[in-house]
């Protein structure tokens, strides 16, 4: 019997992947090696694997990613402050070039030719996986299932695998499409296509509604080292630990909701709904230090290089040249952004309500306007006049 050529499928288990599996056995005669990454969201790997085999996969891999991911990714995009359109803290978009770099390493170590995925034809997953798999993976194909197929509900899916007795998903039927993991997750389609429609509660997954949140607020002190989040009141956590213990306590609040019409790469606009809530405790604390500590001219530099980044995540653009350059530069940035952070969560709002740091650029004798004022008030005027001059119309 002659070989079979072999292809990597990135898997979830879900409804999409599931018809991957099948689809590539069956119309390209492939072997396939399905992969899975665990990024701390809904995870249940000997479901995974068990329908995997069931399916006829020739191999089932399952990594754990979290730590990388947290630390290797998320914590480079908080010390940059990226956020996408002001209210996507890239959850999804962040892992994705994870995903394609164990993709890449899988297919190398397995011998494959191929690698495959279940993104849709007009989403934005397709490009962040793709261009990871191009950039790190030379001579690597990707099959794109969704691209092809006639398949074009969710309904004919489930008939496709009924039919060939494959085993698919018999529990509640949901019109969303959610992804999760540690850094937050996201949910679109149903109902949520109408941007005029309020989203439904039981979208929500990682927070409570800010409605049904604790009567009283909760004050917590977040502890960083080089802009780099290391401790809860006092506690030294990993980063996994810490981002876990965050989702809960801010997801308890309320905090990290987000509801988004966004420019995706293709071109349309996308109605979102985002939860978030470790990340955006975070990137409201950080940026609390950053202020504290940062001067004027950096702050308001890295402002501009931080939407830039945010698009390069959002864009899958992150083995790139100038993605490693802005690291470069954001990690410089960090040096002295070490200290502690209160932040009131309440209600679903987080907000910084004290910030210390050794490396302080604030000076109370200079700011204060009690008896211990030192600031030289005299030099106003002329600061004014040198500073209005080139504005002045001649007479």
């Amino acid at each position: 019997m002659a070989r079979k050529d072999k292809v990597v499928l990135a898997y979830s288990g879900g409804l999409d992947t599931s018809c991957c599996l099948a689809w590539l056995q069956e119309e390209r005669g492939l072997d396939v090696i399905t992969f899975t990454a665990d990024l701390g969201g809904e995870f249940k790997p000997g479901e995974i694997q068990r329908k995997a085999r069931a399916s006829g996969a020739l191999k089932c891999i399952i990594r754990d990613l979290k730590d990388e991911f947290i630390r290797d990714f998320c914590f480079p995009a908080l010390k940059a402050q990226a956020v996408y359109e002001s209210g996507y803290t890239l959850g999804t978009a962040l892992g994705r070039p994870l995903i394609a770099k164990h993709l890449v390493d899988v297919a190398r170590r397995e011998g494959a030719q191929f690698v495959s995925h279940g993104c849709t034809g007009k989403g934005n997953d397709q490009v962040r996986i793709e261009v990871g798999v191009s950039t790190l993976g030379r001579g690597l194909q990707v099959i794109a299932p969704l691209r092809e197929w006639d398949l074009k509900t969710r309904e004919e899916e489930r008939e496709y695998l009924k039919e060939r007795g494959l085993p698919f998903s018999s529990g509640r039927k949901t019109p969303y499409s959610i992804d999760r993991n540690l850094w937050g997750g996201s949910i679109e389609c149903g109902a949520l296509e109408n941007p005029w429609v309020e989203p439904p509660e039981e979208v929500y997954g990682l927070t409570k509604s800010p409605a049904g949140a604790p009567q009283k607020p909760q004050v917590i002190r977040i502890g960083f080292r080089k802009g780099v989040p290391v401790s809860i009141n006092g506690r030294a956590l990993s980063p996994v630990h810490l981002v876990k213990r965050l989702n809960a306590l801010a997801g308890m609040h309320g905090v990290g909701r987000s509801d988004l019409v966004e420019d995706r790469l293709v071109g349309i606009k996308s109605r979102e709904i985002y939860e978030a809530p470790a990340a955006t405790t975070l990137l409201i604390a950080h940026r609390g230090l950053e202020n504290l500590v940062l001067t004027r001219e950096v702050i308001h530099y890295k402002e501009a290089l931080s939407n830039q980044y945010a698009q390069m995540v959002y864009g899958g653009l992150w083995f790139t040249p100038l993605k490693r350059a802005l690291d470069a530069f954001f990690d410089e940035t960090q040096k002295d952004v070490t200290g502690e952070v209160k932040v009131k969560l309440f209600k679903g709002s987080c907000q910084v309500v004290g910030r210390r740091s050794a490396q302080s650029r604030y000076r109370w004798e200079w700011a204060t306007y009690s008896a211990g004022d030192r600031f030289d008030r005299t030099q106003a005027a002329g600061f004014i006049k040198l500073w209005g001059l080139p504005y002045e119309r001649a007479k």
